[in-house]
């Protein structure tokens, strides 16, 4: 009897020790396919899990056609959260995330921490949504992500959330990331919790997956990556970016741009071209222009894995394709010349016209524009606007720039239209001389006052109390551009019509797209077809405005220069463009862009010939005289002034080419404000300067006032 009780307690033991044994197999089973299912993802018969990730492309190079390097690429090393071995459990995940930040602060690498928006504001005890944050890419997501959460709008437009219970949307996902226990009380602190709240709501909507990992610090030093790999051998990666580096700061920003990550109106059109939703594209400028060739193709680094989540290998499967580098058609020794020169420009203007004892003088000007382009091939050579902005300091700026008055976000060079004023009466001569109204020695005999319609009788700018009602009497076509003569102007383009001023101000690209590679506003083409489309009528008088460049006539300062440049062309309009050449990483040429013909007219080359000497005539003995006397070199030129309002000063043009005899470079000048079109000259003075590399200095701090050789060609400018 005693042996079978001594057999009965071994076989208890026995049956124990299995029962705990199948326990641990089954624990380990559990964990392996459930638990640890965001490790295990992809098993092998060799017991490894290989996961991958992704190896950001190069991004290419912009240089200027010289090849000086506009914008470079510096590496920095990121902290990233890596999902394939990212904890399950949302405590362990929450405790990662504070440690890294935690470490981030000992180590003073906390800067490169950005904290992600909150979409939920606080005021006086109520919740709510912020409208921004909720029309951008990630309000989108966070919608949708509430929508599978339960909660209804209350319409399926933006901002349709007005009657759901924000209190309850914000406790829901506190509970989802763990942040609260089962009876709502918090597991943090404050702090903690609105950080932690943020950080884990941010990494959804930017939807992180194996495929999308979340970058928590940016441009970290090496040493905090080895405490972090220490501390935290899972969950964490470390990425190698790369950083656009400005090498002209505070030059050429509006034409460069910027690089950013993909905004929801262009997502389907990046994900369509395989771009991952995280991607770094361009935004603006040229970085957006020139995408294609600058964004590289990622490769792809896989990683190998043991059971219990080690690296055992670490292997490159598809070498990343870096970008191709752009050259631009611009000098950008000429570039940095023509935005001091605005700038300067501005600043002469503003200082005379206070010195100055009449009202609007120029002491309001604070804006301007200025276009060079070649005269044969439409290459653009420099693009100005001012005020502008600094590119290395934009996300730091970004707040007091948006709120800035002058907005110095706006690139005016492309974006910016303005009446031309009398820049606009070569073209209409150059029209009057091929249709046969006028010949070169008709003279017309101008009585100041305009009086062919009883309804509108316009006049002459030189017909007015400070020049004692003055007349320019019998002159012909050379001489009404030299003097900038509106009777003249207003007589021929009635007999033209506005038909005709339309057909050839098409045909030299006014109100026609320019063919630029970046955004631009083509501007109005003053005439009935636009009248009508906005609900209006066209009058008779309308066409007498429309000669002299009034009207509703708005063009950017590019195709002022482009339509300069066409008619210098003898109609021949080639396409502006800023792409010069696209080369591999290895300096190999794949690509030149060759000058592009996009439109023409045919031209008279007498009629062409006769405008261009009295430009020629402007400079020398006319408007602009002042400007240019004793130049070294010969050039022609138009100036132009715009009325804004009856309370501001004129807006002041300038347009001219060089060297006369066989024009390069066609510049055009906006001053926003500017009082006199004469005043304009001095920028585009100093471009020519640059260009031609003269080395004269030459005092721009002269009078300003008007003399013998200044005319206030459209001071009167009647609204019609």
């Amino acid at each position: 009897m005693k042996r079978k009780r001594e057999h009965y307690y071994r076989y208890i033991l026995i049956g124990l020790f299995y029962i705990v044994v199948c326990l641990i197999f089954i624990a380990r089973l559990i964990n392996i396919q459930i638990a640890g299912q965001d490790y295990y993802q992809e098993s092998y018969s060799d017991g490894y899990y290989r996961r991958t990730a992704t190896i950001q492309a190069q991004r290419g190079e912009i240089y200027d056609r010289n090849g000086n390097l506009l914008v470079s690429n510096e590496y920095t090393y990121s902290l990233y959260l890596e999902s394939g071995s990212f904890p399950y459990d949302n405590d362990d995940k929450n405790k990662l995330i504070l440690d890294l930040l935690s470490l981030a602060k000992e180590f003073g690498e906390y800067d490169g921490f950005e904290r992600p928006d909150d979409p939920f504001t606080r005021k006086d005890g109520a919740t709510a949504l912020d409208e921004d944050f909720m029309k951008k890419t990630y309000g989108k997501r966070l919608t949708k992500l509430l929508l599978e959460l339960g909660f209804e709008q209350d319409s399926e437009e933006e901002g349709g959330w007005e009657k759901a219970d924000k209190d309850e949307m914000y406790d829901t996902l506190l509970s989802r990331y763990g942040l609260c226990d089962e009876d709502g009380a918090p597991k943090y602190s404050n702090s903690d919790t609105e950080l932690l709240f943020r950080i884990r709501l941010d990494m959804e909507l930017s939807y992180f997956s194996p495929v999308e990992p979340y970058t928590l610090i940016r441009d970290v030093d090496v040493k905090f990556i080895q405490a972090a790999k220490e501390g935290h051998v899972r969950g964490i990666a470390v990425s190698c970016d790369a950083v656009r580096v400005y090498n002209y700061p505070g030059y050429a920003s509006h034409m460069l741009g910027r690089t950013g990550k993909i905004m929801a109106e262009n997502a389907q059109y990046y994900t369509d071209k395989g771009y991952k939703l995280n991607a770094i594209v361009g935004t603006s400028g040229a970085e957006a222009a020139f995408e294609d060739y600058l964004h590289g193709e990622d490769g792809t680094l896989t990683i190998v894995e043991d059971e219990y989540g080690n690296v055992v290998d670490t292997y490159v499967s598809k070498e990343p394709k870096p970008g191709q580098d752009v050259y631009l058609t611009i000098d950008i020794e000429l570039q940095m010349d023509a935005e001091d020169a605005l700038k300067s420009n501005i600043e002469l203007i503003v200082a005379n016209g206070l010195a100055d004892d009449r009202e609007l003088s120029g002491e309001d000007a604070n804006a301007g524009a200025l276009s060079a382009i070649e005269k044969k091939t439409g290459a653009v050579l420099a693009l100005a606007s001012y005020p502008t902005y600094d590119l290395s300091t934009f996300n730091e700026d970004y707040a007091s720039l948006r709120e800035n008055e002058d907005s110095p976000l706006f690139f005016r060079a492309l974006e910016g239209t303005y009446a031309p004023g009398s820049t606009f009466k070569p073209g209409v001569a150059v029209a009057a001389l091929q249709e046969g109204i006028i010949s070169p020695y008709s003279e017309i005999v101008t009585e100041g006052q305009y009086k062919f319609y009883d309804d509108f009788q316009p006049s002459c700018w030189i017909y007015a109390p400070r020049y004692g009602y003055g007349r320019h009497g019998s002159i012909n076509v050379s001489e009404a551009i030299q003097v900038s003569c509106n009777y003249f102007f207003y007589d021929i383009g009635r007999r033209l019509t506005i038909t005709n001023i339309t057909k050839y101000s098409k045909g030299f690209g006014l109100g026609e797209p320019t063919g630029i590679e970046l955004p631009e506003k083509t501007g109005i083409l003053a005439g009935p077809a636009e009248r009508e489309a906005s609900g209006d009528t066209w009058f008779d008088g309308d066409t007498l405005a429309a000669a002299i460049g009034q009207s509703d006539h708005l063009f950017n300062p590019l195709q002022i220069s482009v339509y300069v440049a066409t008619l210098l062309n003898g109609g021949t309009r080639y396409s502006a463009h800023l792409l010069h050449e696209v080369r591999e990483y290895d300096g190999t040429v794949v690509y030149t862009r060759e000058p592009e013909v996009i439109a023409s007219i045919a031209l008279d080359a007498n009629a062409v010939s006769t405008v261009k000497y009295a430009m020629k005539d402007v400079t020398e003995n006319g408007s602009a005289a002042r400007v240019f006397v004793n130049y070294p070199i010969v050039i022609g030129g138009k100036t132009g002034t715009a009325q804004v309002t009856k309370t501001s000063s004129d807006n002041a043009l300038f347009t001219a080419f060089a060297p006369f005899d066989d024009p390069e470079i066609v510049t055009t000048c906006i001053i926003e404000h500017g009082a006199n079109g004469t005043d304009a000259g001095f920028a585009i003075r100093d471009v020519f300067d640059s260009y031609f590399g003269l080395n004269e200095e030459e005092d721009d701090g002269g009078d300003t006032s008007d003399d013998e050789n200044t005319t206030d060609e459209d001071n009167t400018n009647e609204d019609n």
